[in-house]
């Protein structure tokens, strides 16, 4: 009898977690909380060549290209133009790909249109309530007041999951970071830098990336800093007008296209909180688990969240389909996958704590990154993070 998965989540990683079950033989369905999908919603990521390869065994590969553009490279800069380094960004998978920036909101829909067109079921409204065991499976309940019943439950249902207090009532908060987010896209500009080559500016004041498009069109982000997260109601609160002031008044003092690729954007994205997750303790019981940013959340700075939970997905998968007992196989990919992701985090969050670290650090950041990196890129560390390949074939113990 095919065991039926309800997926929490209809995301990035609840698609691909559905197709890669279906895949493995399994029924799955998904549901997500918001009423509609998340078109036009969010700014970019970054999709390494680890993440593409788990995507390519589920023949999704072919869905990223042409999405975004490749981003074969990452230059750092300081706030004064000095180049602190110039390394590859990860390479290429096995087919060629290098890695891709794309909008958020395009990969989730061509995700969803593709779990679609597979014939998985997605239900729009469905936001998690509660879920237990029932009668050798699980139960969910909606906050709608409707229920669902499956064999086991999947929380693909991110940062602020309530599959994971579900499971683990003690589960610890995201850590907040002490760094917001904002963006946008810039159009009309004429900027010599090269496209497949990500510029990240360690301003004096404020941290800045942006990437050209073959086009001309500059996508670009900033992370301002903030001591104290801001509630959700103190970020809605802040108008476009006075995010461009306050970039303008962090840049000013900065080398590089910054200002102009402000003032050349249209709408700056609302701003949001940067969190991530030390760890989490328990991932699962006998009939849930978590994955993705529900299981470890990670820093944008480690240009690897969506890739994670690619690689979840597909091993997650693996595990369904050759250990019968739910309880047995979430226990292989959580032995599979916990040393990796963690290291991932506490990577994200070193990388991250350069951006905003004052004069003094400033200073020390500038004069030890470039070698550093030098040492780094001659490291087996990278080659680890963008090099994991899994079998499909394979069976897992």
């Amino acid at each position: 009898m095919t065991k039926k998965a309800l997926i929490i989540g209809g995301g990035i990683a609840g698609p691909v977690t559905a197709m890669a079950l279906q895949k493995a033989g399994l029924e799955p369905v998904v549901y997500e909380a918001y009423a509609r999908g998340a078109d036009g919603v969010g700014a970019f990521l970054t999709l390494a060549p680890n993440g593409i390869e788990a995507l390519s065994l589920l023949g999704l590969d072919r869905l990223v290209a042409g999405l975004g553009m490749d981003t074969r490279r990452m230059r750092m800069i300081s706030g004064s133009g000095k180049v602190l380094a110039d390394f590859s960004n990860g390479g290429e998978t096995s087919f060629g790909m290098p890695s891709q920036t794309l909008k958020r909101a395009d990969l989730y829909g061509a995700l969803r249109d593709e779990a679609l067109r597979r014939g998985i079921r997605i239900e729009y409204g469905k936001r998690l309530a509660d879920a237990g065991m029932d009668r050798g499976g699980v139960r969910a309940v909606f906050s709608d007041g409707s229920t669902a019943t499956g064999d086991l439950l999947i929380g693909a249902d991110g940062l602020h999951s309530r599959t994971r207090k579900i499971i683990d009532p003690d589960a610890p908060k995201a850590r907040y970071v002490g760094l917001l987010n904002t963006g946008g896209f810039a159009k009309g500009l004429s900027i010599a830098d090269e496209p497949g080559t990500f510029y990240m500016i360690f301003g004096r004041r404020c941290f800045f990336g942006y990437q050209v498009r073959p086009n001309g069109e500059v996508w670009w982000f900033a992370n301002p800093g903030r001591k104290v997260d801001p509630t959700p109601e103190q970020l809605a609160a802040i108008t476009p007008q006075q995010w461009r002031a306050e970039l303008n008044d962090l840049f000013k003092d900065d080398a590089g296209p910054i200002l102009p690729i402000i003032a050349a954007t249209g709408d700056i994205i609302a701003g949001w909180s940067t969190y991530d997750f030390p760890t989490v303790p328990k991932w699962r019981n006998e009939r849930m688990v978590i994955i993705g940013d529900a299981a470890h959340a990670t820093s944008p700075s480690s240009g690897q969240g969506a890739s994670m939970a690619a690689e979840d997905a597909v091993v997650l998968a693996k595990c369904l389909r050759d250990i019968p007992d739910p309880a047995k196989a979430f226990q292989a990919y959580e032995g599979l996958r916990r040393k990796r992701v963690e290291k991932i985090v506490a990577a994200g969050k070193r990388n991250g704590s350069g951006k905003a670290p004052g004069l003094v650090g400033r200073v020390v950041r500038d004069l030890m990154l470039p070698p550093v990196m030098r040492r780094l890129a001659k490291s087996d560390a990278l080659r680890k993070m963008y090099e994991y390949p899994i079998d499909w074939e394979s069976t897992v113990a």
